[in-house]
């Protein structure tokens, strides 16, 4: 638990700054002994679910709500501690000046905390609380369907206006409410989409999870097929000690897939035709630029049946796979060889063209601000993952990001909601 030590003193400090400001607005002795209980109360929740995890423990549903407290009790304090501090960095000035320029001492120099300051900011810091509640309450579950229309300019007639519904990250075994999972799949269906893609992470950790949902997900259905690639969770690296366990969840997995109805692509394709004319779905394995994650995507192995100047749609779960490119062959110490490589290139720059790829991971973080209409979106993701949510394009090639199915961790959504993506193939 030492790693926890840093984080901490910072909270600590942020508790400080948030105690001073409501001392300011009372003196009532319950109401800050109160604070500190809480602060207290909070803090054992939450280490007491970590230390659990750190012992073994693979990451519950109880410990991701510890972390949801944990979260909603802090963050809004950061506002407090943004505001206060800048107040602070004026009172220092204010006060040299009334300590050289007035005959005072330092004591009666130092400018009394201003309730007025205090009262705006605790107010603001209600509005990231709030958003917290209702992410955890209401917006884990709050799916919303992104349309988005892609022009290109060597589509083949017959696919002009063919639809794709897109679903990524699906997480099941952070679900709590069959309704809502239910409500999602119909949504899903209403779309009426050609096809359906799902761009990986079926589970969190292990095949098991998914049991509950199978009936739930085999209502999906498309005329031309549903078709899913695997993600980084869904290799189960996170809880299997050996190679034998992790084959075998493998397998359970795969057989999952077959269940629900998706056809699960493994640095593969599959070409769907229409009046003679084709596109190809293409499917690889998880490829991203993290060392902590599994490397099993080949380009070179999906496209090798295609020729060169097909159309194509890529699924590739970690969207980095667009950027980056490494060649490697394994780390020392590197547990089951998650990156033993050999020369993989990234998608942009393949020597087949990659019309369009689809991918997910990202969640959007989870948390941030969009503004549709001012085509305004922002995440701290951005700084880890900087394509991260919606539609790029990069040399008349476009890559599409779900933001997400499912959720992870956070059992909430604060401001990036879950996805459900219809896009629109169109001929220029």
């Amino acid at each position: 638990m030492s790693r926890f030590i840093i984080p901490f003193i910072l909270v600590f400090i942020l508790e400080l700054y948030t105690f001073f400001s409501l001392r300011t607005i009372t003196r009532n002795k319950f109401i800050l002994i109160g604070f500190w209980v809480l602060f207290v109360v909070v803090c054992m929740v939450f280490f007491y679910q970590m230390s659990l995890v750190q012992k073994g423990s693979r990451f519950s549903l109880n410990t991701g709500y510890a972390v949801a407290l944990f979260l909603t009790f802090v963050t809004p304090k950061l506002v407090v501690f943004a505001i206060l501090f800048l107040e602070d960095i004026f009172r220092v000035f204010e006060t040299l000046f009334n300590y050289f320029k007035q005959d005072t001492t330092l004591k009666e120099a130092i400018p009394s905390r201003r309730k007025f300051i205090s009262q705006i900011a605790l107010g603001i810091a209600a509005i990231p609380f709030a958003g917290f509640v209702y992410g955890v309450i209401k917006g884990k579950y709050n799916f919303k369907v992104i349309k988005q229309q892609i022009v290109f300019d060597d589509l083949p007639e017959a696919f002009d206006g063919y639809t794709i519904t897109q679903i990524s990250d699906i997480h099941s075994g952070s679900f709590d409410n069959k309704d809502k999972i239910e409500y999602a799949v119909d949504l899903i269906n209403q779309q009426q989409s050609n096809a359906i893609l799902f761009t990986g992470d079926l589970v969190n950790v292990v095949a098991e999870e998914m049991h509950p949902w199978v009936d739930s997900f085999k209502k999906l259905e498309a005329e031309d097929g549903l078709y899913s690639v695997l993600g980084n969770h869904d290799y189960g690296y996170y809880a299997y000690d050996t190679n034998e366990e992790i084959q075998e969840n493998h397998r359970k997995l795969e057989d999952i897939h077959k269940q629900i109805g998706f056809d699960l692509l493994l640095n593969e394709s599959r070409t769907i035709e229409k009046n003679g004319q084709k596109i190809n779905i293409l499917g690889v394995e998880n490829w991203g630029a993290s060392r902590h994650f599994p490397k099993r995507g080949s380009l070179k192995e999906a496209t090798k049946n295609i020729d060169d100047n097909a159309f194509n749609i890529l699924m590739s779960h970690d969207p980095s796979h667009f950027d980056f490119k490494a060649v490697e062959v394994g780390r020392n110490g590197d547990k089951y060889n998650l990156n033993t490589v050999v020369d993989e290139p990234n998608i942009k720059d393949f020597e087949k063209k990659i019309q369009l790829t689809l991918s997910g991971h990202t969640h959007g973080m989870q948390f941030g601000i969009e503004i549709p209409f001012l085509n305004f979106k922002w995440s701290p993701v951005k700084y880890r993952y900087p394509k991260w949510a919606g539609l790029y394009k990069e040399a008349e090639q476009y890559l599409y990001i779900n933001r997400g199915f499912g959720f992870l961790a956070f059992p909430g959504r604060v401001g990036i909601w879950p996805e459900i993506t219809v896009i629109e193939l169109k001929r220029a």
